[in-house]
C-alpha cells in the first residue's frame, strides 16, 4: 500500500510539472510572438533594412539577466495578450510608465514587463517544486496544490511591481530632503539678481542629488525651445512631490503674470520649510509612538512579574 501511496504522489508531482510547463508554452510562445500584419509587411515597405526584432526588444537591458529578458520581451509586446494580464494585475500601461519616469528608472515598459513574467516564471517554478514535495511528504489535496502554483505565479509578478514602488518612495524621500536646501539656494540667487534660469543653471552646476539631476533635465528642455514654464511643468510631472507640484505652480505664475520673484520664491521657500518642520514632528510622533511598543508589551510585563512575584511566592508559602 505504501508504494502504490507513493507512486500516486509522484505521479501528482509529474502531472503538476508537465501541465505548469504546457500552460507556460502554450501561453507564453504562440500568443506573445504572434507576428502581426504590419510587422510583417513592414521589411516589404522599407529601404532600410530592419535589425533583429528579437534583439531590438532588449536593447537597453543591462546585467546578468540580459539575454532571459530579450528572450521573454517578444511575449509581453502591447498588443500580447500577457501584457494586458500583467496590465490587469500591476496598474494600466499609462500608470505603470509613469511610475518609472518617477522612480528616475530608465527600464521600458515592454523590459519592465518581461522582468514581471520572469520573476513570474519563477514563482510558477518555486511553487511546482513546493507542490510537488507536499504531495509526496503529506499528500495534500490536488486543488490546494494548485492554487498554490497559481499564487507564487502571481506573487512573482507583483514582486516587480512591489519594488517598483518602493524606489520611487525612496526617490521621493531622497526629493524631499533635498527640496527644502535647493528653495534655499534659488531664492538667493534670485535676490541676489538673477534670473530664473541663471538661478536654476547655477543650482544645476553646483548640486547633486535626485532633485539637482532633475532641474539639469528641465534647463535640457527650455534650451531644446520648449518655454520654461512648459520646461518647469515637465519638472512638477516627472517627480511624485506635491510640494514641488506648489513649488513650480508659483514660479510658474509669477513668471507668467510678471510678479516679481524674489518674493514669490521667498515665500515658497518658507514654505518649505515649514513642510520639512511638519514632516520632522510626524516622523519624530511615529517613532514615539513606535518605542512604546517594546515598552509596553516587554519591558512594563517584566516589572510588573518582578514586583508582584516575591509576594505571590512569600504568600503561597504561607498556606
Amino acid at each position: 500500500m505504501s508504494l502504490v501511496a507513493g507512486g500516486t504522489a509522484t505521479g501528482m508531482a509529474l502531472g503538476l510539472v508537465a501541465g505548469a510547463g504546457t500552460v507556460l508554452v502554450l501561453v507564453g510562445a504562440p500568443l506573445g510572438r504572434r507576428p502581426r500584419l504590419a510587422d510583417r509587411l513592414a521589411p516589404h515597405l522599407r529601404d532600410v533594412p530592419r535589425g533583429s526584432r528579437l534583439l531590438g526588444q532588449g536593447r537597453g537591458i543591462q546585467g546578468q539577466w540580459a539575454m532571459v529578458l530579450r528572450l521573454f520581451a517578444p511575449a509581453v509586446s502591447r498588443e500580447g495578450r500577457l501584457h494586458r494580464l500583467l496590465d490587469a494585475l500591476a496598474g494600466g500601461p499609462r500608470t505603470t510608465s509613469r511610475r518609472l519616469r518617477q522612480a528616475g528608472s530608465s527600464t521600458t515598459l515592454e523590459q519592465f514587463r518581461a522582468e514581471q513574467l520572469v520573476l513570474a516564471v519563477v514563482g510558477l517554478l518555486v511553487g511546482t517544486v513546493v507542490a510537488g514535495t507536499l504531495a509526496v511528504t503529506r499528500g495534500a489535496p490536488v486543488p490546494a496544490l494548485v492554487l498554490l502554483v497559481v499564487v507564487c505565479g502571481v506573487a512573482g509578478a507583483v514582486a516587480r511591481d512591489v519594488a517598483l514602488s518602493r524606489a520611487l518612495a525612496r526617490r521621493t524621500q531622497r526629493i524631499l530632503t533635498e527640496f527644502p536646501t535647493v528653495a534655499e539656494l534659488l531664492a538667493l540667487s534670485v535676490a541676489a539678481g538673477e534670473g530664473a534660469v541663471g538661478a536654476l543653471e547655477r543650482i544645476a552646476s553646483t548640486s547633486s542629488g535626485e532633485l539637482a539631476g532633475e532641474l539639469r533635465a528641465t534647463l535640457a528642455h527650455a534650451r531644446a525651445g520648449a518655454p520654461l514654464v512648459t520646461a518647469l511643468e515637465g519638472l512638477a510631472a516627472r517627480t511624485a512631490v506635491p510640494a514641488l507640484r506648489r513649488f513650480v505652480d508659483g514660479m510658474a505664475v509669477a513668471l507668467e503674470r510678471g510678479t516679481p520673484l524674489t518674493e514669490v520664491l521667498r515665500a515658497q521657500a518658507q514654505d518649505v520649510r515649514e513642510l520639512s518642520r511638519r514632516q520632522l514632528m510626524e516622523a519624530g510622533g511615529k517613532k514615539e509612538i513606535q518605542m512604546m511598543i517594546p515598552v509596553v508589551f516587554l519591558v512594563l510585563p517584566v516589572t510588573v512579574l518582578f514586583a508582584v512575584f516575591p509576594g505571590a511566592a512569600a504568600l503561597s508559602g504561607v498556606r
